[in-house]
């Protein structure tokens, strides 16, 4: 028996100990040994050794009588049944009649059923009081591929073993013996195909053998053996690698072609591709494999090499997606085509778009998405109360309702300025929601008949709170106080540099806007015990000049448009502040500190020592440690969004025709956080 030492070693024991049980079932896929190992226990049973003399053993001889006779299947007290043929309770019934005569000229009788899930039910039911208490001299072999099919009250009579598919090293090895005895010339790489097709049979592998010698003239090479199963050149499946990894497109459709061209199988390379991502993962999830490389085997030297072109998330993406594939070619035109699309769609998933990925032109105006709203002018409480005042008084024409009318029909200087911004968008009347954002433009909003206006606030003094509408109004006593204007220390919200509210607020005909900032200012800094915090934009433009800081984000943001660091390994470049940096003749050493320490990992910083070296062209050496770090390439993304967002929240309140609505419908204001830039 080969590659089921576990079988072997539970029917050894049982009869060095003479432990005999009276039924066996063997179950497992096709060409696994289940009916060699029935014939190994009948001439086990049946044995007397080359001098005749010999009793149960656990090592046959093969040379005596009985056991010649098993092996020439002419021995007569040991009967193999076939239940697909003979599936019938008449076959069983006649089986059981025999059962009754002693073994004519063996030790036991062995009644051996193949494919046993096949007989009918009431062939199991006839056969189940004779299973359950046979004769000691009768032992019964069950064997089946499907053992759900066998009912539970056959199941609970049988000692059950699984007999499982054998690994391809095992199949292999086999092959090369039997080979070998019989004098054959083989190469082991038409053995490692030929037993890698077998899928775990060893009877597979045998018909395969045979079909190889036929078709290599009597000898077995790796190439005619390979051309016999239309296997794929790892070469194909290199390249196709290769391609994804470069983000090459061309070379995929080039790949394609060229397996068409050779009549190759493209399940066949979407099943190469998957084992070879496999062998990917394992080295890049257990880098010693890398260095424990199978001499014999000339395949694992590739995966090796191949390894680091790819991130572990993405070989994972890929496998899974290659997986998927197999099933989606039978949906496709063709194979080919099908094939194409997949290798295709493996570019479009790498990170960055691969070479493929077309950016946005910079004329284009991006439309907002959920996570992206709009800028919304909004109304007060009283909606119905604007819309009878509107009425009532002569209107210009309707403001138009969509961002790129709005845009047509603001001040020109605004229409110049303004593509880098979403325009705003006139809604109706909504409750808007107080906030001391200081760009945002906060009005008295108290309904007609509030049920405080009768009696006012106890604590009149005491800060607003700026989260409900009664807080508001509030807010909007202590300016209506305020006569001679906010008392010393008033911070009015509009940051260093601005000595009084922008232009569209102080103008005499929106008196009263301003006057609303300033009383939202004001609950702002008395609701806050301390100063707001400095923007990062401020904070990085009063640090010193730092060249080394300036270098290291020029050479992140090329590492990150070539596509050269992905996943943690781009986090780690992004988070690292560059603290030191020397030039060792053709070395080129660098310093960096991360505030995480998940990030010092040996493996990031050997995938960004690659990238920064494949940038600057010369070796690297890179050396992370964790501490505080400051003027980073992610703090200076930041402070350059948080400038673009103060540049359009200025622009857009400040354009005309955002004023004009502002001023034409009382108790309107803009949402804080709804101008986004584009």
């Amino acid at each position: 028996m080969v590659g089921q030492g576990h079988v072997v070693q539970a029917l050894s024991n049982a009869l060095t100990q003479q432990r005999l049980h009276h039924a066996y079932l063997f179950t497992g896929t096709r060409g696994v040994g289940k009916t060699t190992v029935s014939r190994i226990l009948a001439k086990s049973l049946n044995c007397t050794g080359p001098d005749g003399q010999g009793g149960i053993t656990a090592t046959p001889c093969g040379q005596c009588q009985p056991c010649r006779d098993i092996d020439a299947g002419r021995f007569v007290d040991y009967v193999e049944l076939d239940a697909a043929s003979n599936r019938g309770v008449d076959e069983i019934s006649q089986l059981l009649e025999q059962a009754v005569y002693k073994p004519v000229v063996g030790r036991f009788k062995v009644y051996m059923i193949d494919e046993v899930h096949m007989l009918s039910n009431t062939a199991f039911n006839a056969m189940l009081k004779t299973l359950e208490e046979p004769p000691d001299y009768l032992k019964f072999v069950l064997a089946t591929t499907d053992p759900q099919k066998v009912p539970v009250t056959v199941l609970s009579r049988c000692l059950q073993f699984n007999l499982r598919p054998m690994a391809a090293q095992t199949v292999q090895l086999h092959l090369a013996q039997v080979l070998d005895h019989e004098g054959i010339a083989h190469d082991p790489g038409a053995l490692r195909l030929l037993a890698r097709a077998a899928r775990g049979s060893m009877r597979d592998a045998m018909s395969l053998a045979d079909q190889a010698i036929a078709f290599g003239g009597g000898a077995l090479q790796e190439d005619a053996v390979r051309r016999m199963l239309g296997s794929v050149d790892r070469q194909h499946v290199q390249r196709i690698i290769e391609a994804v990894a470069a983000g090459d497109g061309a070379g995929l459709v080039a790949a394609v072609d060229a397996l068409r061209e050779l009549g190759l199988s493209a399940s066949g390379t979407l099943e190469d591709l998957a084992a070879g991502l496999q062998r990917m993962a394992v080295v890049q999830a257990v880098p010693a494999m890398a260095q424990a490389v199978d001499e014999t085997d000339p395949d694992a030297q590739t995966w090796t090499q191949l390894a680091p072109l790819l991130a572990q998330d993405e070989t994972q993406l890929f496998y899974s997606l290659c997986l998927q594939g197999r099933a989606e070619l039978a949906l496709a035109p063709d194979e080919y085509s099908g094939l194409l699309m997949l290798l295709l769609r493996l570019l479009a998933f790498k990170p960055g778009g691969g070479a493929g990925a077309s950016p946005k032109s910079e004329g284009s105006a991006a439309r907002p998405t959920a996570a992206e709203p709009r800028s919304v002018v909004t109304g007060g409480p009283q909606a119905g109360q604007l819309a009878r005042a509107a009425a009532s008084q002569p209107r210009p024409p309707e403001p138009p309702s969509t961002p790129a009318a709005i845009v047509a029909a603001s001040s020109p200087a605004t229409r110049a300025a303004l593509p880098p911004t979403a325009a705003p968008v006139v809604q109706p009347s909504v409750p808007p929601v107080a906030s001391a954002v200081p760009s945002a433009v906060a009005r008295d909003v108290r309904p007609a008949s509030a049920p405080w206006d009768d009696a006012p606030p106890e604590h009149l003094d005491a800060p607003p709170d700026m989260g409900n509408e009664a807080s508001v109004s509030s807010g909007t006593k202590h300016v209506e106080a305020w006569e001679n204007g906010p008392p010393p220390g008033f911070d009015d919200g509009w940051g260093d540099g601005a000595d009084a509210a922008p232009e569209a607020f102080t103008s005499s005909e929106n008196a009263s806007t301003a006057a609303a900032v300033a009383g939202a200012g004001t609950a702002s800094a008395s609701a806050s015990a301390s100063a707001p915090p400095m923007p990062l934009s401020r904070q990085l433009a009063e640090l010193p000049p730092d060249p080394l800081s300036d270098r290291w984000a020029e050479l992140v943001a090329q590492m990150q448009a070539q596509g050269l660091i992905t996943a943690l390994v781009r986090e780690l470049a992004v988070q690292s502040q560059c603290v030191a940096q020397r030039q060792e003749g053709a070395l080129s050493i660098w310093h960096l500190q991360v505030p995480r320490a998940s990030l010092c990992g040996d493996m990031h910083k050997d995938r960004l020592t690659q990238a920064l070296a494949q940038v600057l062209g010369c070796e690297v050496q890179l050396h992370v440690a964790q501490g505080a770090a400051v003027n980073t390439p992610a703090q200076r993304d930041l402070a350059a969004r948080e400038a673009r967002q103060h540049a359009a929240e200025a622009l857009i309140e400040g354009d005309a025709l955002v004023r004009g609505l502002l001023a034409q419908y009382p108790g309107a204001r803009i949402v804080p956080g709804s101008v986004v830039p584009i």
